[in-house]
């Protein structure tokens, strides 16, 4: 207990430098980075903690990996300062939560007590009134029934109850300062995203709570973690839930619980008025388990491309900016340009002023594709093969033969779970391999939480016959460059046979914009037909997006970024760096490492970044 003591007046003790270091500057005289050292003089290195982004970049450089840029230098060097800040954090943050559990602890006891107390007076003074009772008996209890309950119904009855435990338990213990975190954005390929991961991968044993997401993978989680709500609450409502279970052996008449349940109905009801809420709660941590530590989320490609983005990321992301959480994002557009169509402005005004508190805004600040001058090594056999000839297919087919044959098993058919209970059929798969033709991922209405299930699932994924793509054929490119995106974010190899190189992959800019509707991540109506995130999930139709933000989508501006994105990616996918992090990265292959032969010119072994 005294050790635990003395670390808590310590942690107290620098709660005035918390404050100044959060607004500090994030970097050296100069703009030249420097090494972080504690107060012992010894670097995060020697003390055995993973290397953060500043070294991690440094050493890419060195080994001629990476290109030098002064911009993805600085940007790691403030990474590498928010990291020193969270080991502080961390620690405050356990303090803080020891004492919210106690303090909830008793004001839950307290509360109840509160409930007791008042069900006694209600049943010793006859509130509860027999139907076949005389017109005098009601008029006399319910003057009775004046004196305990006074005001007009249980929204004063808990108003009441809540001041009462605040004069008992006290108010509710302040949490520390969160340091900023950081909001990076700027052009295709300026690294955004590689140190963005650099950052998140040395918070591994530093923060208790971490998560990483992308746009897409995002949204699929935060619907469906609103039916869980949802279905939750509709639980919640019977009498047999277990959150009324305290009350079934109190020694009271039926209706004084019954009155019991619907005071405790009516504070879940209140507590939980508003989803998102509900929602944010259970994104990031679960609040059943342990609650103890520092929360960190690494968002890459914030977007607001409808109108539930715009209402889910505003409500989500400010209830955890608001509860301490730090947030790392990455976006192709500074915040005040996110939602440029002016979608539920007041809301998304809300979103930017929690924005502007707690994050640092960094311009990447190159128009440089740094993903097109990775150096490359003349020996590695390539993984895009062009164009549609005997020769290209043969030599694709080959490959698709010499890796299953390394990873041994058999070729099978096989069926993955999806999101929202469905599942999806995998033509050919062989130990953590499938292969696809593209008709089949991206001539079909499946979408982003297909080509999750598939990523998470298979390291490595072949596709076949992809067309150049044009306007002809707009739905299909939307889906691809969304599979590129999930096969890219979850450190998938990807093997190609295309009609094209990658560069003209994508044409038909003269014949308009490639878009498609199915990509908006919500329920909407145009038309009269029903459009959905996910056309096979259930659903009701909501909301059309608005007439202003469909024709500003329509321009062309969101699509033609993100056909560049996906270039800039299949080009990454291709280079050495990149299928080294594959190995270390994906979960699949870290099970199957002692199987994959070292020698191969696929399946490389090396350090990840």
């Amino acid at each position: 207990m005294i050790p635990h003591l003395r670390r808590a007046v310590a942690r107290r003790s620098l709660a005035s430098a918390a404050l100044l270091a959060r607004d500090a500057p994030l970097h050296s005289a100069g703009g030249f980075p420097r090494l972080l050292h504690d107060a012992s003089g010894a670097t995060a290195t020697d003390r055995g903690r993973k290397p953060g982004p500043l070294t991690l970049y440094r050493d890419l450089v060195s080994q001629g990996k990476l290109k030098q840029d002064i911009h993805q230098e600085n940007v790691a060097t403030q990474l590498d300062n928010l990291l020193r800040r969270l080991e502080q954090y961390e620690m405050e943050m356990e303090d803080y939560h020891a004492r919210l559990s106690m303090w909830e602890t008793s004001r839950e006891k307290e509360r109840r007590r509160l409930l007791v107390e008042e069900a006694e007076d209600k049943q010793r003074d006859g509130v509860w009134i027999d139907e076949k009772r005389g017109f005098l008996d009601k008029l006399v209890s319910r003057r009775k029934r004046g004196n305990i309950e006074p005001g007009v119904g249980k929204w004063v009855s808990y108003l009441n109850r809540e001041k009462k435990l605040d004069t008992l338990v006290g108010q509710k213990p302040v949490a520390p300062i969160a340091p900023k975190g950081i909001y990076l954005y700027g052009n295709v390929g300026s690294g955004k995203t590689m140190l963005m991961d650099m950052f998140y991968g040395a918070t591994e044993g530093l923060i208790k709570h971490r998560r990483r997401f992308h746009f897409h993978e995002a949204m699929l989680e935060i619907h469906d973690h609103m039916h869980d709500v949802w279905k939750r609450r509709d639980d919640d409502k019977s009498i047999e839930s277990t959150s009324f279970s305290w009350i079934s052996n109190l020694p009271f008449d039926w209706k004084i619980k019954e009155w019991l349940i619907g005071e405790e109905k009516y504070k879940q009801d209140t507590q939980q008025k508003h989803i998102l809420l509900a929602v944010a709660d259970k994104f990031l941590v679960d609040r059943q388990a342990n609650k103890s530590g520092a929360s960190i989320l690494c968002f890459d490609e914030i977007q607001t491309i409808d109108v539930f983005a715009v209402v889910a990321l505003s409500g989500i992301l400010s209830r955890l900016l608001s509860t301490g959480t730090v947030l790392v994002s990455t976006s192709n557009k500074a915040p005040e340009d996110l939602n440029q169509d002016g979608m539920q402005r007041e809301i998304f005004l809300d979103l930017l002023s929690k924005l502007d508190e707690n994050c640092n805004k960094i311009l990447v600040g190159t128009e440089k594709d740094y993903r097109r001058l990775i150096p490359t090594d003349g020996l590695t056999q390539i993984h895009y093969f062009w164009p549609l000839t005997s020769d290209t297919r043969s030599m694709y087919e080959a490959m698709w033969h010499d890796i299953t044959r390394q990873i041994g098993g058999n070729i099978i058919s096989v069926t993955i779970p999806v999101m929202f209970g469905r599942c999806l059929e995998i033509p050919k798969s062989c130990n953590g391999v499938a292969r696809f033709d593209f008709e089949y991922l991206c001539g079909r209405p499946v979408g982003a939480a297909d080509y999750i299930a598939i990523a998470r699932n298979y390291h490595t994924v072949f596709i076949t016959d992809i067309p150049a793509m044009s306007m002809k054929i707009r739905d299909k490119a939307r889906r691809f460059i969304t599979l590129i995106d999930e096969l890219y974010n979850h450190h998938c190899r990807l093997v190609c046979l295309a009609a094209s190189c990658i560069d003209d992959l994508f044409q038909g800019t003269d014949e308009g914009p490639l878009f498609d509707l199915e990509s908006f991540q919500f329920e909407g109506e145009a038309e009269g037909a029903k459009l959905r995130r996910d056309v096979l999930a259930e659903g009701n139709v909501g909301a059309a997006p608005s007439p202003t933000g469909l024709v500003a989508i329509l321009s062309g501006q969101e699509e033609m970024f993100a056909f560049r994105r996906a270039i800039s990616r299949l080009i990454e996918m291709q280079t050495p760096l990149y299928l080294e992090r594959v190995e270390r990265v994906h979960s699949s292959l870290q099970k199957q490492s002692s199987v994959i032969a070292k020698g191969s010119t696929v399946l490389q072994s090396a350090p990840s970044v």
